[in-house]
């Protein structure tokens, strides 16, 4: 119940429409049980007593309820799904929003599928709470109160005694809600494991042919498809028992009417028209009650995914646990890590240890090292992805964690290995973060990330469309206007996540000339890949094992003949020999 009342909270917005259809739906109600009561006169007065006034009347009458219950039942209908699926949106839209402002640490957590599947297969599952099970609900609750009021007046002990099968109608509805609601838990991890499955395979369908995979891929999925189809089976069962179990209830309490009502028409103290009006009116509550079961059924289902999205919900966003305060404009002296140490939640070893390191304003600085080192770490604490589980990052002596996160974030650009583009045009993915832009700021940022000439070629120039992460470019391309657009954003701080490791010589020595643009007069760290952009750092920094090893410039680590030296000789002359020969 807590946890349906804080759907309903979704509600406020709406409530003057839902009064409306509150309106709605007990003119159906009553309608509904003018239909029982007009039996009363149909056999009383036309069949018995051969009234031909009532001949003339009821007909009309009838026709009358039926148009008026009729366009009470359309109000209603068209409200309760306007409010349901109002307040399905605001909840999607809430949980998307929601998402976009958890951790990253949250996100590594927890796979993209998963998280899609709560947006998309869970919230439609409350939809089916709050849009249609709202409007049965209420009409079918109202409908009942309605006809049981018709019954009760009619034949007060007749009433009582069919009200016996009431308790056990509910015990049955309550029984198979619980059970259903521990199923459709079941049923929507496993639509969440089909959709991480579909989408590892369709994400990554160049290995799964590379690898001629297709078959493992295919019986991977279909031990998710069909668990999901037991489970869906289960809860199918436990919905199907419900009419049968309930039409059985129903009809003991019909056979003690017929048995009670009938001795009381032979015994001439009731009317044949009251005892058929008051069947009449029976028969028409076990719809009421058989909907509101069903609904129930719905309910668990919908209950159970509002537990998953409210769970999403429920996790603290990185506005709430920002301690900052303090604004940020630019470097004007230094990045210090002041002994910085750092482990990723649930992990014992250390990613890294006692990191004491200052970099001043303007200064391009290099990370390398073995895989595993820690450079994409360290370079992850500057935007605060991450807080150090030790000591203190501080710009211009002020702790990163006094900064404001998106002040902090403003003054920050990062072009990784793993470009990321939206299926929009060119000029809406370098000009991404910018709500107004002018076309000659854009292209001035293309220029110089040696993008333009390229982009002219393309069939629509800056408004081509270039498909989803930017599938219709080459490796280079796509990385020219990754660099396009942090030029635009023109942040103090860069940081370049080995931003060419993937490219060929050509792409390689167009991508560098574009980055040596964007470095130009910014406080840089370039987790390194390729010796060019080593040798052209005003420091380099080799890290080992979480820890810093070495620090100095390119000429003076080779002479020392430490670490530096030996990835040197694996890593960038196997680089360079690999260059010659292409």
């Amino acid at each position: 119940m807590k946890l349906y009342l804080r759907l309903l909270q979704y509600l406020r917005p709406y409530w003057v429409r839902l009064i409306a259809a509150a309106v709605c739906s007990g003119l159906v109600a009553a309608f509904t049980g003018a239909y029982a009561w007009l039996v009363r006169p149909a056999l009383d007065e036309i069949f018995i007593n051969r009234n031909p006034t009532w001949l003339i009347l009821l007909p009309v009458a009838l026709m009358a309820v039926s148009v008026l219950k009729g366009i009470a039942s359309y109000g209603q209908t068209y409200l309760m799904v306007y409010v349901g699926s109002r307040v399905v949106t605001d909840i999607r839209q809430q949980l998307f929003s929601h998402l976009m402002r958890l951790p990253v640490g949250f996100h590594l957590k927890n796979p993209s599928s998963r998280m899609m599947s709560r947006v998309i297969n869970d919230v439609n599952w409350i939809q089916n709470a709050v849009s249609g099970v709202l409007k049965d609900l209420f009409q079918q609750s109202l409908t009942f109160l309605v006809l049981f009021g018709v019954v009760f007046y009619q034949n007060w002990q007749l009433t009582l005694l069919s009200s016996v099968v009431i308790p056990l109608s509910i015990y049955p509805m309550v029984r198979f809600g619980n059970r259903l609601r521990r199923i459709a838990t079941i049923g929507q991890e496993r639509t969440a494991d089909m959709s991480t499955a579909l989408q590892e395979t369709l994400t990554g369908i160049r290995i799964v042919k590379g690898f001629t995979q297709e078959s493992a891929e295919d019986r991977r999925f279909a031990r998710h498809n069909v668990a999901y189809l037991r489970s869906l089976m289960k809860s199918t069962q436990v919905a199907a028992i419900t009419s049968p179990v309930l039409e059985a209830v129903g009809v003991i309490g019909v056979a003690g009417i017929i048995w009670y009502g009938g001795s009381q028409v032979i015994r001439g103290t009731m009317t044949p028209g009251t005892f058929f009006s008051f069947l009449t009116a029976v028969f028409l509550m076990y719809n009421p009650i058989k909907r509101v079961a069903t609904s129930n059924n719905t309910i668990q289902q919908a209950l159970s995914a509002a537990e998953r999205v409210f769970a999403v919900l429920d996790v603290e966003t990185e506005a709430a646990t920002d301690t900052g305060v303090l604004g940020l404009d630019g470097v004007r002296t230094s990045i210090e890590l002041r002994s910085v140490s750092f482990r990723y939640d649930g992990v014992e070893t250390w990613a890294l240890r006692g990191i004491s390191l200052t970099v001043r304003a303007g200064e391009v600085l290099a990370l390398v090292g073995s895989s595993g080192a820690g450079k994409t770490t360290l370079v992850n604490l500057i935007p605060r992805f991450y807080d150090p589980t030790e000591g203190a990052i501080l710009i211009d002596g002020v702790d990163l964690r006094e900064i404001l996160l998106a002040a902090l974030r403003r003054q920050i650009g990062i072009v990784s290995q793993e470009t990321l583009l939206f299926d929009d045009t060119v000029r809406n993915n370098i000009a991404y973060g910018k709500d107004e832009i002018s076309d000659e700021a854009v292209i001035e940022a293309a220029r110089a990330a040696y993008a333009h000439e390229f982009i002219l070629k393309l069939p629509n120039g800056y408004d081509t469309l270039i498909g989803e992460n930017g599938v219709k470019l080459s490796g280079g391309e796509r990385q020219r206007l990754a660099i396009a657009r942090a030029l635009l954003r023109n942040p103090p701080i860069l940081i370049l996540d080995e931003a060419t490791s993937s490219l060929d010589t050509e792409s390689e020595r167009m991508v560098q000339m574009a980055l040596a643009n964007l470095m130009k007069n910014r406080t840089t760290f370039v987790i390194a890949h390729r010796l060019s952009t080593v040798q052209r750092a005003d420091r380099i920094v080799v890290l080992a094992g979480g820890r810093v090893v070495e620090i100095g410039r390119h000429d003076d680590l080779l002479a020392r003949g430490g670490t530096y030296q030996r990835l040197y000789q694996m890593q960038f002359l196997d680089h360079e020999d690999n260059d010659v020969n292409r």
